[in-house]
């Protein structure tokens, strides 16, 4: 009996080892420009990243909207977007929740599987309004793979409150002080280093 005990014990601990990292900062501060760099480094590492990652639409020097990118595949589809006529909207956005799901979603789940590192870009209010979304970022954070997730800093969705209280979760803010270091510290923090 002890003996099980023994492998339970240290089945949780090796699950308590895995780094999972969430990335937070205010609008603008370059979240998703700090995990590509991330990407990139672990890419060089030869390690093999999936999930899902947003891209700005850019036309005539405005934020117009959003693609939705699986990184694996780079499958891309546009899931938010000023001309989207939609039941959802955020700011100034219409969101196709079809998009997000068959792309997005769909992305997180093969990277449960297949990838080395899970990555997902961006846990904000436009995403957690898919409920497929949210069941997809919860099996990620329960998995035990290295996780990196970006945050909407304010919202109080209550996805975002649940992971802001995981105790497997370190949460690091990107400011225009530590952008350039941090990309470092998180490598760092996914070779299990203490920073």
């Amino acid at each position: 009996m002890p003996e099980d005990l023994d492998i339970e014990e240290e089945e949780e601990a090796k699950a308590s080892e895995v780094p999972k990292i969430g990335i937070t900062g205010l609008p603008n501060t370059g979240k998703s420009k700090l995990l590509m760099k991330v990407i990139e480094m672990l890419e060089a590492d030869e390690l093999k990243v999936g999930g899902m990652v947003t891209e700005a639409i850019i036309f005539k020097n405005k934020k117009v909207g959003f693609y939705v990118i699986d990184w694996l595949t780079k499958k891309k589809r546009k899931f938010a977007h000023e001309n989207i006529e939609s039941n959802i909207h955020v700011e100034d956005y219409g969101v196709d929740m079809r998009a997000l799901d068959a792309v997005g979603v769909k992305a997180i789940n093969q990277a449960i599987k297949e990838a080395d590192v899970i990555i997902i870009d961006e846990v904000g209010k436009m995403e957690v309004e898919s409920p497929g979304f949210v069941k997809a970022v919860n099996e990620a954070l329960d998995c035990d793979k290295p996780l990196i997730l970006t945050l909407h800093k304010k919202s109080r969705n209550p996805l975002l409150q649940d992971i802001r209280r995981r105790d497997d979760l370190r949460i690091l803010e990107v400011t225009p002080v530590n952008r350039n270091l941090l990309p470092y510290k998180i490598i760092k923090l996914m070779n299990g280093e203490v920073v």
